[in-house]
Order: C-alpha cells, then sequence, then structure tokens
C-alpha cells in the first residue's frame, strides 16, 4: 500500500498509508498528551472525525478540547447523548427531530405528548451520565438515502424521513452511539468518556423547522463544556443573567410594559420608562447638535411605490407590513427611515458647497417579527431607530465615517460601554450595485477604521444588499455581546432617486449616502442598559435621582419643603412621607434602584438639612439642599461628559 504525506499546519510532513484514519496520522504527528486533547480535525474548510479515512496528501488541523470549534463537537455530541437518554427513558413514542450546537449549548427538539418537567429532567440527565461512563464510540456509517428512509419510516421517525428527502442526495450519513442512531453530518467526539460536564436547561416550545403550520415541538436547551468548572461558572453567570433580565426589572421597576390586546411586539412605556427615554433623547439630541447635525421628523407610512423605487419591497418585503388604501392609493408602514431622508433631500436644488449635509431623526419603524421571536425590548414589531443619514461627496466619505465613528465611540462611552467588538461587513451573495462602488465603500470604510486605530474583523458576505457596513458590538457587564451601531455606505439609493448636486465643475453629480444608527434602535438599546446596570442607572440618567422620606409624622412638613426646593431645583426626586418604619421605606427604595435616599427627621428639620443615604447602603455627611442640589447637578454634568 503506498504512502501519502501527512503534516500539521506550519509542521514537517509524515509518511502514513493510503487509507489511514486521522487519527493514525496524528499519532505520528503529535505527543501522547496532546493526542489526549484532540476530539477532530480541520482538512480544508471541514471539521471531521478523527475517524475519516485519508487517501491523499492532507494537511490537518488538530481540534483541541480548549477551542471554540472543540467545544461545539462536545456539544453536538452531548446533544445526541441526550436524544439518547429520552428515548431510553420514555420510549419510541417519543419522535426526534434535529439536534445541533448553538452559541453557548446545545438543543434537541423533540415531539411527545407529555410535556417534559423538572423531574424528567433530572432522570433525563441522570441517564445521560450513565451512558456517557460507558466510553461508547461515535460511529458513523453512509448508505443509500432509499435505505436510510426504510428505516427511519419503520421506527415512525417522520422528520428523519422528511430530511432526507429534502436533501435530494443518493447517501446520507448516519451516528450511531449506543443503541441510539440518528441522521446527521458530523462531525462527532471519539467516544463519550470525553462528555462529563453538563446540564439541561430549559424546555420551549419550537414549531417544526419553524413553520407556524407545522407541529409544535418540545425543545430542550442544555450546555457542556469539558471541564466542570467552566460549567459552574457559566451557570453562575446564568443566574445572574436572570437577576438582571430586563423583563424582569423592567416590571419590578415600572419601566415598560406590553398588552396582548394592544398587540405583541409594541411597547408602553410607563412614566419613569418614559423619562428614562427622555432622558437618553435629550442626550442623543444634545451630542448631535453639538456634532453639526440636523434634526428631522418624518410620518409613519408612505405610498407603496416609494417601496417600490427604494428596492425595499423586492429585498425586505417579507419583514414589511401589509399595506392600506387610502384614496385608491396604497400606503405602508415605513420599516427604514431612509426614504423620507430623501425626500428631504430632494426638496431642493444641492450644491457641493452645502456639504456634508448631516441629518437625523428618532423615527420609529415597523417590521415584521415571529411572535416566537419576539423578546422583551430586545425583539419588538415597532421600534424608534436613532438614525441618521449623511450625504456627502466622494472625497468627504472617509472623514465622515471617522467622525460617526468618534461620535460614536464617544457616546456608548458616556453610557458606561467601553468593550466591544467591530466587524466590517463585506457585499453578500444577492446585492445591487456596481462592484467598483463595492469596493470603494468598503475601502472608505476600512481607512476609517485603521485612521481611528480600531481593531476589526472581516464578516464576509454579511453587508446590506445595498452597500457594505460596519457593526459594533458593545459587551456589557457580563461579557455578552449585543448589536447596536451599524454605519453603512449606500452608492444605491442616490441612484435610483436619481439624487444630484451641483459641483464645483457647475454638472451634476451623485452624491453618496451613508447610513447610520449609534444605539440601533431606543427599545433594545434600554432593554441592554438595564442588564447592563441591572437596573441601577448612573445619576445622570436614572428616572428617579432620589427619594425623601421622613422619620415621623413631625417631620412631614419639612419633607414637602424640602421636595419642592429640590424639584425646583431641576432634579427628579419622590417622596415618602408615609406612616411607616425607616427601615422599610428605606427597604423599598434600594429595591427601587434609587442612587440617593434623603432622610428627615428631627435635627435635620432643625439644621435645615438631610442625610443622605446611597442604594449601596453606605451614608454621607448630613448637608443643606443647596449642597445637594449642587452635588447631584455636578455629577450629572460629569456623566453627560460634559
Amino acid at each position: 500500500m503506498s504512502d501519502i504525506a501527512v503534516s500539521v499546519q506550519d509542521g514537517e510532513p509524515a509518511a502514513v498509508p493510503a487509507n489511514s484514519t486521522v487519527q493514525e496520522a496524528l499519532s505520528k504527528l503529535l505527543s501522547n498528551k496532546q493526542r489526549k486533547r484532540v476530539v477532530a480535525a480541520k482538512v480544508g474548510d471541514s471539521i471531521v472525525d478523527l475517524t475519516t479515512i485519508l487517501t491523499e496528501d492532507t494537511v490537518l488541523s488538530p481540534i483541541m478540547i480548549d477551542t471554540p470549534e472543540g467545544l461545539d463537537v462536545l456539544r453536538h455530541s452531548t446533544a445526541h447523548i441526550m436524544a439518547h437518554a429520552v428515548r431510553d427513558l420514555f420510549g419510541a413514542d417519543v419522535k426526534v427531530a434535529i439536534g445541533p450546537s448553538i452559541e453557548n449549548g446545545f438543543y434537541y427538539d423533540f415531539l411527545r405528548s407529555e410535556p417534559f418537567t423538572p423531574e424528567d429532567f433530572e432522570k433525563i440527565e441522570a441517564r445521560m451520565a450513565e451512558i456517557a461512563n460507558q466510553n461508547l464510540p461515535f460511529i458513523r456509517t453512509e448508505i443509500a438515502s432509499s435505505d436510510a428512509t426504510r428505516a427511519f419510516e419503520a421506527e415512525g421517525e417522520k422528520y428523519k424521513v422528511e430530511l432526507i428527502r429534502d436533501l435530494q442526495t443518493d447517501a446520507v450519513s448516519l451516528y450511531s452511539v449506543g443503541g441510539f442512531q440518528d441522521l446527521c453530518r458530523g462531525p462527532h467526539l471519539p467516544n463519550t468518556s470525553f462528555i462529563k460536564a453538563f446540564k439541561l436547561l430549559r424546555v420551549a416550545g419550537a414549531y417544526w423547522r419553524g413553520d407556524e403550520k407545522n407541529d409544535v415541538l418540545q425543545r430542550i436547551y442544555g450546555t457542556a463544556f469539558f471541564d466542570a468548572k467552566e460549567l459552574k461558572k457559566y451557570l453562575n453567570a446564568l443566574e445572574e443573567a436572570k437577576k438582571r433580565d430586563h423583563r424582569r426589572l423592567g416590571k419590578e421597576l415600572q419601566l415598560f410594559t406590553t398588552d396582548d390586546q394592544i398587540g405583541p411586539g409594541l411597547i408602553l412605556w410607563q412614566p419613569k420608562g418614559a423619562q428614562l427615554r427622555r432622558l437618553i433623547e435629550d442626550y442623543w439630541k444634545d451630542e448631535h447638535y453639538r456634532h453639526d447635525y440636523d434634526l428631522l421628523y418624518t410620518p409613519h407610512i408612505a405610498r407603496q411605490d416609494l417601496w417600490k423605487t427604494s428596492g425595499h419591497l423586492d429585498f425586505y418585503g417579507e419583514n414589511m407590513y401589509s399595506g392600506m388604501d387610502i384614496d385608491e392609493v396604497r400606503y405602508q408602514l415605513k420599516p427604514m427611515n431612509c426614504p423620507f431622508h430623501i425626500g428631504v433631500y430632494k426638496s431642493d436644488k444641492r450644491s457641493y458647497r452645502e456639504f456634508p449635509l448631516r441629518w437625523c431623526e428618532l423615527g420609529t419603524v415597523y417590521r415584521y417579527e415571529r411572535a416566537g421571536a419576539l423578546h422583551g425590548l430586545l425583539r419588538v414589531r415597532g421600534f424608534t431607530q436613532d438614525d441618521a443619514h449623511i450625504f456627502c461627496r466622494p472625497d468627504q466619505l472617509e472623514d465622515e465615517i471617522y467622525n460617526i465613528l468618534e461620535l460614536n465611540l464617544h457616546i456608548l462611552k458616556n453610557f458606561g460601554f467601553a468593550d466591544y467588538d467591530i466587524y466590517l461587513s463585506t457585499r453578500p451573495e444577492k446585492y445591487v450595485g456596481s462592484d467598483e462602488n463595492w469596493e470603494a465603500a468598503t475601502n472608505a470604510l476600512k481607512l476609517a477604521l485603521e485612521k481611528k486605530g480600531l481593531g476589526f474583523e472581516i464578516d464576509p458576505g454579511e453587508g446590506v444588499f445595498y452597500g457594505p457596513k460596519i457593526d459594533i458590538k458593545i459587551k456589557d457587564q457580563l461579557g455578552r455581546a449585543w448589536q447596536c451601531s451599524t454605519i453603512q455606505v449606500d452608492f444605491n439609493l442616490p441612484e435610483r432617486f436619481k439624487m444630484t448636486y451641483v459641483g464645483a465643475d457647475n454638472t451634476e453629480h451623485q452624491p453618496i449616502m451613508i447610513h447610520r444608527a449609534l444605539m440601533g434602535s431606543l427599545e433594545r438599546f434600554i432593554g441592554v442598559l438595564i442588564e447592563h446596570y441591572a437596573g441601577a442607572f448612573p445619576l445622570w440618567f436614572t428616572p428617579i435621582q432620589a427619594r425623601i422620606m421622613n422619620i415621623t409624622d413631625d417631620q412631614a412638613d419639612y419633607g414637602l419643603e424640602v421636595y419642592e426646593k429640590l424639584r425646583k431645583a431641576g432634579l427628579r426626586i419622590e417622596k415618602d412621607l408615609r406612616n411607616e418604619k425607616l427601615n422599610y421605606k428605606i427597604r423599598e427604595a434600594q429595591l427601587a434602584k434609587i442612587p440617593y435616599m434623603l432622610i428627615i427627621g428631627d435635627k435635620e428639620k432643625e439644621d435645615g438639612t438631610v442625610t443622605v443615604r446611597l442604594r449601596d447602603g453606605k451614608n454621607l455627611p448630613p448637608m443643606s439642599i443647596a449642597e445637594f442640589a449642587a452635588k447631584v447637578q455636578e455629577e450629572v454634568q460629569a456623566g453627560r461628559g460634559i
């Protein structure tokens, strides 16, 4: 049998017999200690099992247990063990759908007449441990699609049959472990001995293949790590995330609500939430005026023809709501603000001397989201974008992108976000405009990032249909990434709407349009803020800055006096002058996440002062009303970056 040359990246090749497995080849390339940490290998762009047969010269990239790819393999394999355990415990009446690895874990979908319970989770986890402890191999086989179809039909596994038919291939791969076999591309672990630290997390409903017309399945979510310490760390982070859940805190802090009678995904802002939103909006407007933007307001609906011209009906139609007839003309709710800003642009003849034009708007838009995807403030159907569009000449493009980045990072920093990942998204498969324009726009974005000294990753094919973009994903206190900011260059809409300006040569030219959102949407951004701060907002944008509380009824009149003076000084103030125990009132204020508690007793009344208690329980020395007002105003200005 002839030999083939196999190597690891940047390593010397070794001669191994043709038809050796990846594992056999790695035994000649890696130390014993290294081999124990390998769970799969990459060949080209594909990750394969260690049992994969090598027939030609190959460069291998071992997948180790401490890599993201290694975790994916572990979690996919653990999902199969979970399905194995479910079938063992609940029998063939349970039908198995799909079970991939996902970010931070895995899931498997099942059809079962009875709901899974917490007690079932304990049984499933125990059975999973029993299976894993048997050190069973994951065995891959390829069989004819027709044979696989017959086998799954005999077991009543209709979802597998449907998947095989949709694949339209002559052969499919199956994986078996112990007594469980499933349709799967792989790859998987060499054996179950690697599966030691796992946890089932929750169960949720899921439509088969995401279609509301199909069966409702039960989706069991879980996670797995190679190390028990990492699992414990992750579970602790999940508990902290539950405490910070913006939906729970939004209700407890009386910030927002929804009403089924009004409609899911449509937010009702309560007084405190409206105050929070106003403070953010006012700051946003002030910063934009300071950076030479002008504010626009535009309608919520437009003639359907507008969305045909813009291309949204062709490229975004499935996310738009059906229209309405007004005076026998079809109108639709807007999913974007950009065509309206173009309408403002075209309301007058433009000269190159006017550029750049920087127009911003807090514009409310409406986009269709599936009911199952709605999630508090983070995924809604009606939301307000912190939108802006810049119209400029080609020679101004790079500087404008740089200026946007400056403003963007400044605003994020003032809200407490200094850690983020930046992505430059390039041309997708479905796009409009010339390749030349796409390249020019992508280069301008890249050069601005480099000039600003920002590290970034290329996200190939993830640009929008009309141009490349920069995406900034902010990191919260738990290290979670949230997509908020985006900067998009657009040569397409100016062309579609025949936008022009008179250049220095006295002829007409086409402007460049930049789409830009810093927070993404107010709803989503506020949801992230709630979770980032666990509802304990910085003083400058917290809805209520202080609450006054008296010790006895004897100080009630003085409490009212303090309240009026601080309110007139511009503080956001509440009073709690009830005849209740002070500790009870302090506890309520702490639960409400109020930064300052102003405690008033006989001495404070006599001296004309207040005793200041912080929400973390610390006390400040007594101070006059004017001193406290000045302290708050100074802290607010510092928070706003003034």
